[in-house]
């Protein structure tokens, strides 16, 4: 993010704390891939507070305690920095509590939820004079997005429930004549059908999105692009109206073989699933596995079968988080 110039300058009044919750999401969903998500019943919480002075510093609770940064290279402390800049306010001191609950490195949003609640406190706290320039929540959402790089984990994180997000470019010209197409974000909320259940399964290790991206061709065949779109439009079907679709609306073809090679475990429980026709995926980039199932008692069944079998699938812990419906919530004192 740029600082503007166009804009007057105000300042960040000390003395202010916001309180932010944030759910963890679930990405892909099999063949949405880069434009479906979920948000799941398991938040991060984020309080920030304003001081006087220009210092920072940031204490951590739970995930990512021993590791994450505690002064302002801390991604959260940066984005909110970064924030104030963009809209062109003057930043006062901050002190920011994190309260970790969605894994890091699992494919559950991680990274999303830290953007999306820095970029909520940061607008939150905004003098009153600069409120109007943040776009309030699809503000929220689009700042995310572009930071993020990709809508799918942040969409969820943002609005709450089932979204489906995608890009709109306009083609322009720059200097060497040559065509630029910058991309604007967008999103829709889904009507997620009442039976649908997700159940998670959380690996002991963990994988960066960006070497699970690495795995992926530059393109694919015909044959499987259209598989893929004929599964995508099924598994919004699926979700919205008629769960009995799960399993074969689930299945992928863009990305999940592809990524296998990095998480074998991942495979043999998801191969191992929907050998018994449960609707198991990767959720997000991976190595965590999300199970769509078709109501409370098949998602306990499901929860069983992978407790059950950790001799073929090896140890996982297991949760059935719910659903989050509201996205980032905020209070300001």
């Amino acid at each position: 993010m740029s600082a503007q110039t166009d804009v007057p300058t105000a300042r960040i009044t000390a003395g202010r704390q916001a309180t932010v919750t944030v759910p963890a999401t679930s990405a892909n969903l099999g063949p949405g891939f880069d434009c479906m998500g979920l948000a799941l019943g398991l938040q991060d919480t984020l309080i920030v507070r304003t001081v006087p002075g220009t210092g920072v510093r940031v204490s951590v609770t739970g995930e990512g305690a021993a590791v994450l940064p505690t002064d302002a290279s801390h991604l959260v402390a940066r984005t909110i920095l970064d924030r104030w800049a963009e809209l062109g306010v003057e930043p006062a001191g901050l002190e920011i509590e994190a309260t970790n609950r969605i894994p890091h490195g699992r494919g559950l949003g991680s990274s999303a939820a830290a953007i999306v609640s820095a970029l909520a406190a940061a607008d939150a706290l905004l003098p009153a004079e600069a409120a109007g320039r943040a776009g309030g929540r699809d503000g929220l959402f689009e700042a995310a997005a572009l930071l993020e790089g990709h809508p799918d984990n942040v969409a969820p994180a943002v609005y709450g429930g089932l979204t489906l997000s995608y890009e709109t470019a306009a083609a322009t010209l720059i200097d060497a004549g040559e065509p630029h197409r910058p991309s604007t974000m967008h999103t829709v909320s889904l009507a997620l059908h009442d039976d649908v259940v997700p159940v998670v399964a959380i690996p002991d290790v963990e994988l960066s999105t960006k070497a699970a991206r690495g795995l992926l061709p530059e393109s694919v065949p015909h044959a499987d692009a259209a598989a893929n779109a004929a599964r995508a439009g099924l598994l919004v079907t699926a979700l919205t109206r008629e769960p009995s679709l799960l399993h074969i609306g689930t299945e992928d073809f863009l990305h999940q073989n592809y990524r296998f090679a990095a998480m074998a475990e991942s495979a043999t429980l998801i191969r191992g699933l929907r050998a018994q026709g449960y609707a198991a995926v990767v959720s997000g980039a991976g190595p965590s596995v999300l199970v769509l199932a078709r109501g409370v008692d098949e998602a306990k069944d499901i929860a069983a079968a992978i407790e059950g079998g950790a001799e073929e699938f090896g140890p996982w812990r297991v949760e059935i988080p719910g659903l989050d419906a509201s996205g980032a919530m905020v209070e300001v004192h």
